[in-house]
């Protein structure tokens, strides 16, 4: 049986998950526009019951990765 810290990509019993209405609200953007971007793969998710929970984690990682620098 494996030990749940060897799987790099699990999360941690501390990671914290958003909702997807969470997420719009820190984005500012609409509920579908964070479904859209769980569906095209560009914000990791987990599929819990009907909707889905997104990692703190990777919200920022997103944000980072599309931040440009202005000037």
């Amino acid at each position: 049986m494996r030990e749940p810290s060897e799987n790099p990509n699990a999360p941690s019993l501390t990671t914290s998950f958003l909702t997807v209405a969470e997420v719009a609200r820190l984005l500012r953007v609409s509920n579908m526009t964070v479904y859209r971007l769980v569906k095209s793969s560009q914000l990791a998710a987990v599929r819990v019951g009907r909707g889905y929970r997104i990692r703190e984690d990777d919200v920022r990682r997103y944000l980072q990765q599309r931040y440009m620098d202005a000037g």
